[in-house]
Parts: structure tokens; C-alpha cells; sequence
């Protein structure tokens, strides 16, 4: 009440209070010092105008107009993102945003190894639709629809997504945030936020944020999330903290010398003593349009004792004997030691 009069909030028709009483149902909604209007939680269907009416005879009202920025998102049309071109023929891809302002669209096609490193190309063209005209083979690939309007939530990078370490020793966790308005950078473990401690330490230079954790212990070990928090939204980035082995750094030459042998070389980094390693290989049946892996063979190796120069390293080898010449072989190389199995990549091999 001011003076025998009541103070209403309402948006168009709808009242959502007067004076103290809440009239609206909506839990967002409060009253903070008596009659300021708080909403939290916003949603795009909160913009548009909210007035303070004073309820005398001269109904003098107070307009607030609401607007609320939204990041862009895109989805593909169709759904799967899968479509398939016939030689010389026209193909038409498409994708629909949204977002507040109405986002700009353009298209970029990502490059294999082959062509480059896998960056994205130039930009190929502006709008919701890209047309192809006349394709020709080399034309296949993954096409990215971006959309942008200046309204983004903070973007998170990693330097390693999965980091080596072992007990007694240390480990470096490292997130690059852009991000306007500036953002607040925290660290979770396993979605418990981090404190810091003597051995665990937190920095920050310019965009960089680092978590420092020293003399490493068996509780260090698991999943970690580097999260930037702004006005704008929430962006949150993965990483491992692991004791178990490194992948294979394979270091043999993609082709052999020997029509019907390949020697296949190997390290593999470990905190700890390997205590087994895996080979398995397999030919592949391959053509333009499929391939038909056979049957893999399986060879369990002694671990490799620790290299003198790389006190982490094991450096292996095994000669894969009795290979069919001119056939495409895939090799991946597992280790273990008390932590458990490495993750593994695969190798593709040719004799000549």
C-alpha cells in the first residue's frame, strides 16, 4: 500500500502481483524490497513489456520492456545429417537456428589428414541452405552449418584431454576460456567441486586456467570438469586423470620392405611396470565402397623393460610374418599395468 493505493505488476493482462500478494503461480517470480519485480531462471518466453501501475485515477504506469539475448543452436536437416549424392548430380544441405538476435549462418567443410590436418576450410557460402552443384567424388565429406549471433556462452578448450600420471608425481590440467563477460572458472573432480590445498593449485593468466596437482595420489585419479560460468550461460570441458598407460606411439613406416613381413615398432608410456601387452592384427578386404575385416590374431608379449634414455618408455617390436603381399593389414597394440588397460588406436599397415 502507498497512501491507500496498491501497486500492481502485471505483463499485458495478466496481473502477477498487488501490492504484497503473489497473484501469479510462477515460483520465479518475487518481490524484493517490497515492490521491485525479480524473475529468475529466465526463459525466452519471459521477454516482452512488464508494467508497474499505481492503481490512482490517473493510472500512471511504468513500462519495462524485457528482452532476453538466447545463444544460437542449429540442427540439421534431415536429423541424421546423412546424405548421399549421385556423381554430377546437384545435392542441397540444410540446417535451421534459432537464437536471440536471429542468428547468421554459414558453411565450412572439414578436411581429412590427407588433405591437410583436419582443420576447416574457407567459408563456402552464407545462409540456411548450400547447394552443390556437378559433385564430384573428392566433393564427399562432413559440411558444418555455424551460426553466430554474438551471444554465446563461454568457449572451453583443453590442452590434453586425457593426462598421464603416476603416483608421487605430478599432473597439469589446462582449460582456455574465452568468454565476454568475463566468466568465473571453477574445477570439479568427479562433480564435486575442487578446493584448493597445498597440493592442489589453481591459476589463471589471461584466458589460461590451470590446475596444478602434485605428488600425485590414488584419489587424484578420475574424471575432472573445467566449468566457466557467465551472464551468458554455462560451458563445462572434460579430462582424465589416469595411472594406466599411455596409447601406442606406433613409429614403423606405413609400408613394408618385405612382400610378406612388417616389422612393427612401438613405445609405450607407464608411470608403473607394464605387466602385459597385447597385439592383435587383421587383414582388411578393402575396395571404393566397403571394407571386410577377417579375423583378428591375438599375441601376448613380455613387457619391454624401461628404456634407459625415457625412464617412462617401454619400446617394443614383433614381426608379423606369413602377410599376403599387396594386402592391407590394422594393428593395435594394448598394455597394462596396476591401473589397468591403455586406450588404443589402430594402425594401418600395407606390404608391399
Amino acid at each position: 500500500m502507498h497512501g491507500g493505493l496498491v501497486l500492481l505488476w502485471r505483463r499485458g493482462t495478466n496481473v502477477l502481483t498487488a501490492s504484497q500478494l503473489m497473484v501469479t503461480r510462477d515460483e520465479r517470480i518475487r518481490l524484493t524490497d517490497g515492490y521491485n519485480l525479480e524473475i529468475s531462471e529466465l526463459e525466452p518466453q519471459d521477454a516482452g513489456d512488464y508494467v508497474c501501475q499505481i492503481s490512482d485515477k490517473q493510472n500512471k504506469d511504468q513500462i519495462h520492456t524485457v528482452e532476453i539475448l538466447v545463444p544460437p543452436s542449429v540442427r540439421a536437416v534431415p536429423q541424421t545429417g546423412q546424405l548421399t549424392a549421385r556423381k554430377s548430380g546437384t545435392i542441397t544441405l540444410e540446417c535451421k537456428a534459432s537464437g536471440n538476435p536471429v542468428p547468421s549462418i554459414f558453411w565450412t567443410k572439414k578436411q581429412t589428414e590427407a588433405d591437410s590436418s583436419g582443420k576447416e576450410s574457407s567459408k563456402l557460402g552464407d545462409g540456411p541452405i548450400l547447394t552443390l552443384e556437378r559433385v564430384e567424388r573428392q566433393q564427399a565429406g562432413v559440411y558444418q552449418c555455424t551460426a553466430q549471433n554474438g551471444v554465446d556462452p563461454p568457449d572451453i578448450s583443453v590442452e590434453k584431454s586425457w593426462i598421464h600420471s603416476g603416483e608421487g608425481f605430478e599432473a597439469q590440467l589446462v582449460c582456455i576460456v574465452h568468454a565476454d563477460p568475463s566468466p568465473t572458472v571453477s574445477w570439479l573432480q568427479n562433480s564435486f567441486p575442487i578446493q584448493p590445498t597445498d597440493r592442489r593449485v589453481m591459476s589463471s593468466r589471461g584466458n589460461r586456467h590451470s590446475l596444478n596437482i602434485r605428488h600425485v595420489q590414488p584419489e587424484d585419479f578420475g574424471n575432472y570438469s573445467c566449468v566457466a560460468d557467465n551472464s551468458l550461460g554455462r560451458s563445462k570441458k572434460y579430462m582424465e586423470v589416469s595411472g594406466r598407460p599411455g596409447p601406442a606411439e606406433f613409429h614403423s613406416a606405413p609400408w613394408s620392405r618385405s612382400p610378406d613381413s612388417y616389422n612393427l615398432t612401438w613405445k609405450v608410456d607407464s608411470y608403473p611396470p607394464l605387466q602385459e601387452v597385447r597385439l592383435l592384427y587383421r587383414k582388411l578386404m578393402m575396395n571404393e565402397t566397403f571394407q571386410q575385416p577377417g579375423r583378428w590374431h591375438d599375441v601376448i608379449l613380455t613387457p619391454a623393460p624401461r628404456a634407459v634414455s625415457e625412464p617412462l618408455s617401454h619400446i617394443m617390436s614383433y614381426t608379423l610374418k606369413a602377410l599376403l603381399p599387396g594386402s592391407v593389414y590394422e594393428a593395435i597394440v594394448q598394455a597394462k599395468n596396476r591401473y589397468g588397460w591403455n586406450e588404443f588406436f589402430a594402425l594401418v599397415v600395407n606390404p608391399k
